[in-house]
């Protein structure tokens, strides 16, 4: 396991990358695993050393709906698929990450089967109930039944699960749906997991609250930051940085506490090129993901500034859970963006030279809606100074006196001070 402090992940969803059918119609037994395979450079290409996966373990349809946690899903390959992917993965130096589905089960999980044929059943401890002894639906899906985590059997099947696959070499976990689990509940099984493998990396889905105290408490190492996420893309948006200025402001606060999970895109969201329009701005989210502290995320395919948007309905998702080509090859990608692949690579180029900028905190310098200058400094003292513009004016930054200038656009140095021009960024260093 590298550390936290030198990992960046490439988030993959790996039965939308391999092109299996998620509606449940066609579960035909396939080895797709090795396309993934193929795509490692790619990841070391990127600048990353974290494979990050969505779900993998057998279920009915679209991977959030598991019918056996033992077992890798058919359309994808077997448990000796994932074995190899993840030696080449670490023969490779890159860690892999597991998305540990905890909080809810699919309609096809036989316990499930059990407890609905034979009401007094063991298996039925398994599941909520609600007060009048029906099974509780996740959040009104009614294909997902919610685990009763209160019941000793569910803590005991989490840490058997995630054991089992640590001693498969798996070095990370996402924990699906954390925010609605009780933290009581990861105080039992989290330790469990570290008594036989103590460095693993467990980072929660967290969507609001407090993040630190969750953190604190359930006994994680992270949890994924949307607050940040929101402040990123919504203020470039919209025109509007006072909305990031307070989200650093609250991520100042936890980087007491923990460092966050971050990115710009992931399986969930509109893809980060479709919520900011102007695609003269997408360059200066990619700035901030690489130089606000935490520990970074790419969402394949952002890489390549592929554009799709999330819809609320049957078959939602698919737009933004593309299939890749099993040839590794960008260029077979529809709408793929060899200069979005090459300002993240410049830019996660930045932040390896810099490993510091793991645990830095922010001071806005200066504000407005179309205008932020931020000065991002790290424990010993280091510095560098970001600005962006999304303006039609150009912008002049003589304090923080800067130094050398180390990327950006429409930008650049002019005696003492920092130019920035309209709808350009700048990264440089702080004298």
């Amino acid at each position: 396991m590298s550390s936290a402090e030198n990992l960046i992940w490439w988030h993959v969803y790996p039965l939308g990358f391999v092109g299996a059918d998620t509606t449940g119609a066609d579960r035909t037994p396939t080895t797709r695993l090795p396309a993934l395979t193929q795509w490692v450079d790619h990841l070391l290409e990127l600048g990353a050393n974290g494979l990050a996966l969505g779900p993998i373990f057998d279920s009915s349809t679209h991977g959030y709906d598991t019918i056996d946690y033992f077992r890798i899903d058919p359309r994808l390959g077997t448990e000796d698929d994932l074995v190899e992917l993840i030696e080449a993965a670490h023969a490779k130096g890159i860690d892999v990450m597991l998305d540990g589905v905890f909080n809810h089960v699919g309609p096809d999980f036989p316990a499930l089967h059990t407890a609905r044929e034979s009401p007094s059943a063991a298996e039925g401890r398994l599941f909520k109930k609600d007060p009048d002894g029906g099974l509780v639906a996740f959040e009104g899906h009614g294909g997902l039944i919610t685990l009763n985590h209160a019941a000793p059997e569910v803590a005991g099947l989490v840490t058997e699960v995630m054991t089992y696959w640590c001693d498969r070499g798996v070095d990370a976990w996402r924990l699906d749906a954390a925010y609605t689990v009780p933290v009581e509940f990861w105080t039992t099984v989290l330790p469990a997991v570290r008594e036989r493998h103590p460095h693993v990396y467990v980072m929660g889905e967290v969507l609001h609250g407090d993040y630190a105290t969750f953190v604190r408490d359930g006994g994680m190492d992270a949890v994924t930051q949307y607050e940040l996420w929101q402040g990123i893309w919504h203020s470039i948006a919209d025109h509007n940085f006072h909305e990031l200025d307070h989200a650093l402001g609250r991520h100042n606060t936890f980087l007491d506490a923990f460092v966050p999970y971050t990115f710009v895109g992931n399986h969930d969201v509109t893809r980060i090129a479709s919520q900011i329009e102007d695609e003269r701005h997408l360059p200066h989210a990619l700035a901030l993901l690489f130089t606000l502290a935490g520990t970074p995320s790419v969402y394949y395919g952002d890489e390549l500034g592929l554009r799709a948007v999330k819809e609320e309905r049957v078959g939602g998702d698919d737009a933004i859970r593309p299939s890749f080509p099993a040839s590794a090859n960008v260029q077979e990608i529809p709408g793929a963006n060899t200069e979005i692949l090459s300002l993240h690579q410049e830019l996660i180029g930045l932040r390896r030279r810099h490993p510091w900028l793991h645990t830095a905190r922010t001071r806005t310098v200066a504000v407005g809606n179309d205008v932020i200058t931020l000065e991002v400094t790290g424990a010993s003292g280091e510095a560098l100074i970001v600005s962006l513009n999304i303006g039609d004016e150009q912008v002049r930054i003589a304090d923080p006196a800067p130094g050398a200038y180390l990327a950006g656009r429409d930008c650049g140095l002019d005696g003492d001070e920092l130019v920035v021009g309209p709808h350009g960024w700048t990264v440089a260093r702080r004298r």
